[in-house]
């Protein structure tokens, strides 16, 4: 195992920054649209709700390897949709970004069910209090309502990260250079299953057990008092 370590030691940095890169882009995209998504789903505006309630039904229910090779073989290579412009790397940093949409479309789905179940902990008369300030709909929610709903769902969002962490190994089905396509290559190469095996699983280890601890510290930092 060591030996596989000395010998791939750049290539599983390179390939975990990767895996890195990909979670926090496609992490932070995916809260933002998250976020708007359990607006949509909590609006009074009916088609506001259909339109959020059909995003979460759908892509929830979607496998995310179809997601990620539909963004890069149906609008990349069948649409000609370019995310990155012309150049020797055109064809990687297309890949990447597409990858990092894919992740976000589906995560965002998750993150908009945890958001509005914290939503619903809110109880009825802060949002009342709000209407009865003259706040609209939308200044309820950014001033009152959303502020408390992240805080009693700190700890679901960080099960949703460190589960994007993982889902991040998907990329490497439209050629992303991330850990999952290095394991792939390595197992080809060398006569190791299980060492390899191990290698990757305490890579994986080691970027999600702090994920959880933070969120975790988070979670009882910011707690609700109820």
């Amino acid at each position: 195992m060591f030996d596989l370590i000395s010998t791939y030691h750049t290539r599983l940095l390179d390939a975990f920054w990767v895996t890195i890169k990909l979670t926090l882009y496609s992490g932070f995209f995916a809260l933002i649209l998250g976020t708007i998504v359990a607006g949509m789903r909590v609006s009074p505006v009916p088609i506001a709700r259909w339109l959020g309630t059909s995003y979460v039904t759908i892509f929830r229910n979607t496998p995310l390897t179809l997601i990620i090779v539909f963004c890069s073989a149906g609008l990349y290579f069948n649409l000609g949709i370019k995310l990155a412009g012309a150049g020797p790397t055109e064809l990687v940093d297309n890949n990447f970004r597409y990858a990092v949409l894919g992740l976000s479309i589906y995560t965002a789905a998750f993150v908009c069910e945890s958001l509005r179940s914290g939503i619903n902990t809110v109880p009825l008369g802060q949002s009342e209090a709000g209407r009865s300030l003259g706040f609209s709909f939308l200044q309820n929610l950014r001033l009152v309502v959303l502020p408390q709903a992240f805080r009693a769902v700190i700890a679901p969002l960080g099960s949703v990260f460190i589960a994007l962490t993982k889902n991040s190994t998907i990329a490497s089905a439209i050629g992303v250079g991330e850990a999952a396509l290095l394991m792939a290559e390595m197992n080809e190469n060398e006569a190791a299953v299980l060492a390899i095996g191990a290698i990757f699983a305490l890579g994986f280890v080691i970027l999600t057990l702090p994920t959880g601890l933070l969120f975790g510290w988070l979670a009882r930092r910011f707690e609700v008092a109820r």
